[in-house]
């Protein structure tokens, strides 16, 4: 053993206790909506991954990688403002402008990275431009990277109720002062697979002078037409990812070209990181090809979540605001949740439970992803294998 390691452990140990130890376990993306265990484990279908079109095993975002990186190398070699921008990355960035309806856009290497960069970022411009502090507003169901932010710029933000416009309302009219406002929130949120009310969001962004930031990551391909969101141009600026919908990894910014040439100058997720890969790049650039003719896919998704969220309430499950793809199957203690989880998987289906500090205590999880590979017998045969096993849970 190391020197700290029963320190570790004790905490390894509390954890275990609590129902909340997690570990990686190995699986392999067999085509399809499979996975595989291991090298020759059990197959399962997989309704847990964010692969909500199926395009990481697409062929053409493989070939499409593979050929950027015999034309521009496996790797980019260092931040960008040290051995600057491919072309081809500048006009990735400005088809992922397009596809929000937006100026301009920055790549970054991750969404979280995004996320936990933007917020400093914007503060720090508050801070030399208006002589005050920046005031967050966030949605209190916000992706924990965004709080990320707000710690690293070192802002206590003042939360407002999920999708509460009221109450968002009444923050603004007391968040006042020369320092830049920010309203931070999610087009459509991760655990409950529920929608932002964009407009009112948007009006009031407008009314009090305050500079809307929304996370597309859930919706960005799979939703909205040809797959650009729900945003739609309601906001200041929008973070998008490539790792669900697009099927490969990193993220994007855009917003108004002022603001990206800001981000560039000042969000340390940019300025010291080693850009993505040209691998990463081109399979983006392929995503980006196909989705505007994959209507039937977002199509079948949504009537495939219909059809689950139907057969759970059927039932008496619940499923929460969903009305994404993201359902969860609301259970309550930690212990039920794995149990239910472990059930399922014996029927033959990954959904995880998710458990605290991702949701809040008591708010325990399956998390059950729809996907444009799955079939309707499959949905079937999973909301069968969620009832049976939920019938032996423990009910107070």
């Amino acid at each position: 053993m190391m020197r700290f390691d029963d320190l570790f452990l004790k905490g390894l140990d509390t954890l275990a206790g609590q129902g909340r130890l997690r570990s990686c376990r190995d699986w392999r993306a067999e085509g399809g909506a499979f996975l595989r265990q291991g090298a020759d484990g059990a197959s399962v279908v997989d309704f847990s991954s964010n692969d909500y079109l199926g395009l990481r095993t697409h062929p053409l975002l493989a070939e499409r990688g593979a050929e950027w990186g015999r034309l521009f190398g496996s790797g980019s070699g260092a931040s960008r403002l040290v051995t600057g921008s491919m072309p081809a990355t500048r006009e990735l960035e400005n088809r992922l402008a397009a596809l929000k309806g937006m100026q301009a856009a920055r790549i970054f290497s991750s969404g979280w990275q995004a996320n936990a960069s933007i917020v400093p970022a914007l503060a720090s411009l508050s801070r030399q431009v208006t002589g005050a502090p920046a005031t967050v507003l966030a949605d209190r169901l916000m992706h924990a990277s965004l709080y990320q932010g707000c710690a690293a710029a070192g802002i206590r933000p003042v939360r407002f109720r999920h999708n509460d416009m009221e109450h968002l309302r009444a923050v603004l009219e007391q968040a006042e002062g020369p320092g830049l406002r920010l309203i931070l929130t999610e087009s459509v949120f991760s655990m409950d697979g529920d929608r932002a009310e964009l407009e009112t969001l948007h009006a009031l962004a407008r009314q009090y002078n305050a500079f809307l930031c929304v996370d597309e990551a859930h919706a960005t391909g799979i939703l909205g037409a040809q797959g650009k969101g729900l945003v739609a141009g309601r906001a200041d600026l929008v973070v998008g990812t490539f790792s669900k919908g697009l099927g490969s990894m990193g993220a994007f910014v855009a917003a108004s070209d002022a603001v990206c040439r800001w981000l560039e100058n000042a969000a340390s997720g940019f300025v010291f990181s080693t850009a993505p890969s040209p691998l990463v790049l081109g399979a983006v650039d392929a995503a980006l090809d196909l989705l505007p003719g994959m209507d039937n896919s977002r199509a079948h998704v949504a009537e495939l979540a219909d059809l689950f969220r139907q057969r759970m309430t059927e039932q008496g499950l619940d499923v929460g605001p969903s009305s994404t793809q993201i359902v969860p199957v609301i259970v309550g203690r930690e212990q039920d949740a794995l149990a239910l989880a472990r059930a399922v998987e014996q029927a033959g289906f990954l959904a995880v439970a998710i458990r605290p500090p991702t949701v809040p205590p008591g708010a325990c999880r399956l998390r059950v992803v729809l996907h444009a590979h799955h079939t309707h017998e499959q949905v079937e045969a999973l909301a069968t294998a969620i009832i049976q096993a939920s019938r032996s849970l423990p009910h107070d």
